[in-house]
């Protein structure tokens, strides 16, 4: 199948091929039609897929430009909905359509201006967004198509009354409403419920690691995990890395432990107690390739779309198994070649069992050759040697 058969219109059909996308994805194929077609979507993805463009491609052919805002979308973070315009304004180049977003964090006055201009899209954070509906400056009376992305983000985060309050503010009558989900506990299916009419559900492989992902836990002593953090990625080959740790504080000692180690031109940090500008700063060095190596919490794992990651280094095993998916996501995309090192230790057995359990499948152990391990059970457990980690695969375009 191709972008053309799927019914886009001559604008974003160029936009696309613009882009340098050729097919689509599978969950492009499975939703694009749907949102055409005006249906409510219940989807589900993995990270790397398409999700955005799937739903973005088909708005934009839906709406035209007349000065009010028709297609709202939230987010639950700032580097999301930021990621998420840039997208949309791509998408939109060859039309009149203006692109407004909304976070916190910065001032008023751009945004208002956005809103102002008569701005057909609106991305938001819903805290922001209702901000700006007590100010006076977003009026939701023509709104009919209203996507939650992420959503199951946005409940961890505390979102869902506020969110739940956006969803009343829309109007109900004529309204496509599209909801995005990695998982969907018990929790999101009365509220998905609730918000949708009929909705046709699109799922792909919300526990599948990428085919193009080679993936493997390397066993090794707690006192030795930041020595093999600094061998392995001394022996890697990468273009661009992200290393992900469990928490903020983590995060900076390991970025710290990196420029120590000579890597200090090449390293940002990336999480939620750094001020906004220096994230936004430090997720575009990384895009435009000033930065070579990002260590992040969780915050860059769900959904920030970054081309041409070629190696991704858990720290710890993540402690819940569909985060897993969702950081080692971050290479591979595209159908490109990617790598995955996850460091395991003795206390964290329970959590790569989980994620076995989760994925459906063993993941290899490897142990790097010529470093010098100190023992531990788990090298017993057949931890195969490698000489050195893949390198890095040639680039190709995102989709």
């Amino acid at each position: 199948m191709t972008f053309e058969e799927l019914g886009l219109s001559a604008p974003i059909l160029q936009a696309v091929q613009d882009c340098g996308y050729e097919t689509p994805t599978p969950i492009q194929q499975q939703a694009i039609p749907v949102v055409l077609e005006g249906k409510d979507v219940i989807g589900a993805s993995q990270t790397g897929t398409g999700k955005s463009a799937a739903f973005a491609l088909p708005l934009l052919t839906r709406i035209e430009a007349n000065g009010v805002p028709q297609v709202l979308v939230l987010e639950p973070t700032r580097e999301l909905a930021d990621q998420l315009a840039e997208a949309f304004r791509t998408y939109a180049k060859h039309t009149d359509i203006k692109v407004a977003l909304l976070y916190g964090g910065i001032g008023y006055g751009k945004q208002t201006e956005e809103l102002k201009k008569g701005a057909e899209v609106v991305i938001a954070t819903p805290g922001r967004l209702v901000d700006h509906f007590y100010r006076g400056n977003m009026k939701f009376k023509h709104i009919r198509h209203l996507v939650l992305d992420e959503v199951d983000r946005m409940t961890d985060m505390g979102f869902l009354p506020i969110v739940r309050k956006i969803i009343n503010l829309c109007p109900w009558e004529g309204r496509q409403t599209l909801f995005f989900s990695a998982t969907m506990p018990q929790i999101l299916q009365g509220f998905a419920k609730w918000c949708l009419t009929d909705p046709v559900e699109v799922a792909i492989a919300r526990s599948e690691v990428a085919a193009t992902i080679s993936h493997a836990f390397y066993p090794v002593g707690m006192d030795q995990r930041d020595d093999l953090l600094l061998a392995l990625i001394k022996n890697t080959e990468f273009r661009n890395l992200m290393v992900f740790t469990r928490t903020r504080k983590e995060a900076d000692t390991v970025a710290n432990l990196l420029c120590r180690a000579g890597w200090d031109k090449e390293v940002t940090v990336m999480h939620s107690d750094i001020p906004q500008k220096e994230r936004m700063a430090a997720l575009r060095g990384f895009k435009e390739d000033k930065y070579r190596i990002l260590v992040a919490t969780d915050v860059a794992a769900r959904g920030i779309d970054v081309n041409g990651v070629t190696h991704v280094i858990n720290y710890r095993v993540p402690e819940n198994p569909e985060d897993y998916v969702h950081r080692i996501g971050r290479t591979g995309r595209a159908e490109a070649q990617g790598d995955a090192f996850t460091l395991l230790t003795a206390d964290e057995v329970d959590f790569a069992k989980s994620v076995e359990f989760f994925i459906k499948q063993k993941v290899e152990r490897r142990k790097l050759e010529g470093f010098d391990y100190a023992y531990t059970a788990l090298l017993d457990e057949g931890a195969r040697p490698v000489r050195k980690p893949r390198p890095a695969a040639p680039k190709r375009r995102r989709r």
